[in-house]
């Protein structure tokens, strides 16, 4: 049974979540506030963590920084069920590592549908690490190194912090070099072919891998954009 952690400052939302969660034989936990969740999450096992962004006292984006910057957690998928319809709020919430994004009100059907793809989507993934246990594989691309097996980017001898998400996007790109993707594509392969959402998702990680990794990111020496076309690796 996979574990679900609910945050929402109202008591009536998380009625709602934790009954059409359970009745779809998931186990639900509860909490308030982002305080609270961090508890939660430091002791119990967490499969996807249900996160609203307006909090009282720690807003859900400052949880999401925290569960993204702890080693043990960073890699729980979360999705932000938030009133914040607006573009920029869905970028600030993909840039800072949400897997999904879903505004208020939305229908039980649709939740349930973006739960079962994220899953599906990681523990695909994390199966592929598993089975690489053994061996190492590596992509070493001048000062960069990008570890599959360990999940970890090292830059100039740093490492360098990344979300699921990105690291998958970036290991694609690089394992590729030359090779033009698509937005389509790269939802396509990294995403799923069932991800509900728009390609303007790779554009945000894209921008936030940038920010990471090239020392100018409005002039990019390893992620290129072709015009009218995509991305590749240079």
């Amino acid at each position: 049974m996979k574990t679900i952690l609910a945050v929402d400052d109202e008591e009536h939302i998380l009625e709602l979540l934790a009954y059409n969660l359970e009745r779809d034989s998931y186990k639900v936990l509860k909490s308030e506030s982002g305080e609270h969740a961090l508890e939660i999450l430091a002791a119990e096992k967490v499969d996807i963590v249900l996160l609203d962004w307006m909090l009282p006292g720690m807003d859900g984006i400052e949880v999401l920084r925290r569960i993204r910057a702890d080693k043990s957690n960073h890699r729980i998928p979360v999705i932000f069920l938030t009133a914040k319809s607006d573009e920029i709020s869905k970028v600030v919430g993909l840039e800072v590592g949400s897997d999904d994004y879903l505004v208020k009100p939305f229908g039980i059907h649709e939740l349930l549908a973006r739960i079962k793809a994220v899953l599906r989507r990681t523990e695909g993934i994390a199966k592929v690490t598993e089975n690489e246990d053994e061996r190492e594989e590596k992509l070493i691309i001048d000062s960069m190194e990008i570890n599959r097996s360990r999940r970890t980017v090292t830059f100039e001898g740093r490492p360098i912090e990344l979300s699921f998400k990105e690291f998958e996007l970036l290991y694609l790109l690089a394992k590729n070099r030359g090779i033009v993707f698509t937005r389509d594509n790269l939802l396509e392969k990294v995403w799923g072919y069932d991800y509900i959402g728009e390609t303007r998702t790779v554009d945000v990680h894209v921008s936030n891998l940038r920010k990471k990794i090239e020392k100018d990111e409005s002039h990019p020496v390893y992620i290129k954009t072709v015009r009218g076309m995509g991305y590749k690796f240079a």
